[in-house]
């Protein structure tokens, strides 16, 4: 039966992705995977990915998250849904929940570990992260509200994704939605991107945008700011996992 691949690959100067018909029959899994490295070398990519998502497993991701869970949950709800094409290894959080909260009963029922590893501002627990996250593709910050060090980058060596609440480049940092609310913005958004060094400053995978006036609140920002946030890292992360996002330069993507 025809499977449908899709390929990746990127150079210094672009990016390229396609998706094509293949035949397992005529055209074996191994072969394809050497025919493209092939090709990928003759192009000098520094980095080429070929995927066949009905032979190859889903992608393996952990999840971080703090206290505010509103995208963690829509995340696993859309996993047990099938909206999400991975599978999740584990949820990390810094914050303790309770064991009848709708996280926790969620993760027991679905057999997904939960991993509370509290934080202090000289102890961001990062050596027992990675011990935990070294098999994953990549990793989700759903909400994680700590720094992750260069080190850390370095050490995991993956893609991270991020979700802020907030329409970068303006109002990175903390509490976004009152620095767009103080500064009367008439368009408040949510920014999912690649995890770099620097602060909320690495390359944009998805922006999502709703029109404010004067007559919200503080609180309706905050509101209309999370359903945004939900909705764009899921869009992110289906994205990502299709071969669709496209890192070049330095902090551009091509998204398809």
């Amino acid at each position: 039966m025809p499977l449908l691949p899709l390929f990746s690959f990127m150079e210094s100067t672009s990016s390229t992705a396609r998706e094509f018909i293949f035949d397992p029959s005529k055209w074996t899994r191994e072969q394809m995977e050497d025919d493209f490295l092939k090709i990928s070398k003759l192009f000098n990519a520094m980095k080429s990915v070929v995927r066949v998502p009905d032979l190859d497993p889903k992608y393996k991701i952990a999840v971080l998250a703090s206290k505010q869970d509103h995208c963690l949950i829509d995340l696993l709800h859309a996993w047990q849904d099938g909206r999400l094409p991975v599978d999740i290894a584990c949820v990390i959080s810094n914050h303790e929940r309770g064991p009848n909260t709708h996280v926790t009963r969620f993760l027991e029922g679905h057999g997904i570990p939960y991993h509370f590893l509290k934080t202090t501002q000289g102890n961001k627990r990062e050596g027992e992260i990675l011990d935990l996250v070294q098999n994953t593709d990549f990793l989700v910050l759903a909400r994680y509200m700590q720094t992750l060090s260069g080190d850390f980058l370095g050490k995991y060596g993956k893609d991270i994704i991020n979700i802020h609440h907030g329409l970068l480049p303006s109002f990175k940092g903390g509490n976004p939605s009152k620095q767009a609310f103080d500064a009367g913005v008439k368009l408040i958004g949510a920014t999912t991107h690649f995890v770099t060094e620097e602060l909320d400053a690495g390359p944009i995978i998805e922006q999502m945008v709703e029109r404010v006036s004067h007559r919200d609140s503080l609180q309706s920002f905050v509101r209309k700011s999370e359903s945004l946030e939900k909705q764009c890292l899921a869009k992110a992360i289906n994205s990502y996992c299709e071969l669709r996002v496209l890192p070049y330069e330095e902090n551009k993507t091509v998204v398809f």
